[in-house]
């Protein structure tokens, strides 16, 4: 989102020479293999965990730190690695997004009219919206040397993370939609 959107602005005229379909594929495949083998250690680390006692787990889905919960022998090591991995994969993704948008918006801020300005604005806030709320609550998430503690706000971040976020993203590109504008402007103003 953040490179689309810093080609967008940034480079407008070359927006579509350079994103075609064949380098979003290239994108979309190079972020999915960068995940697998992120999310490959601390699994196969999970893997070799026991398991004693109650194994329930109190959420929607599974993360790492359910597993981490309920194992029996010491978790240390896979708290560490999945610990170091957060630190790499997030930070660094969250370091190259913040770059992105920074070259983005002072681009937007050497636009001589205040319309374009407003109009380029317009068009990165929604993203950048939500990437500051999904590195936020995945960084609480994530980023931290031992998932042994508050597993209730750790169920709230993650309903953030999963459901409230996406629902956010759809009801904030509806609102850059003029007809849904309207409607909405009509049903609240009651006219």
């Amino acid at each position: 989102m953040a490179y689309d959107c810093y080609l967008a602005i940034c480079y407008p005229l070359h927006y579509s020479t350079i994103m075609n379909s064949t380098f979003s594929a290239q994108l979309a495949l190079g972020s999915w293999v960068c995940s697998f083998l992120a999310i490959s250690i601390p699994e196969s680390l999970r893997v070799r965990l026991s398991f004693c006692g109650t194994n329930v787990i109190t959420r929607f889905f599974c993360s790492i730190d359910s597993f981490i919960i309920l194992s029996c022998p010491d978790t240390y090591v896979i708290e560490m690695a999945a610990f170091i991995i957060s630190i790499i994969v997030i930070l660094g993704l969250c370091s190259i997004t913040l770059v992105s948008y920074i070259y983005t918006l002072s681009t937007i801020l050497r636009i001589p009219s205040a319309q374009g300005q407003q109009k380029a604005f317009s068009t990165c806030s929604s993203p950048l919206t939500l990437v500051i709320i999904w590195y936020s609550s995945t960084m609480f998430l994530y980023v931290r040397p031992s998932r042994q503690n508050a597993l209730d706000m750790n169920k709230t971040v993650n309903t953030l993370n999963t459901i409230v976020t996406p629902l956010f993203n759809l009801f904030i590109d509806s609102l850059r939609n003029k007809e849904v504008k309207e409607t909405l402007w009509k049903v609240f103003s009651g006219t």
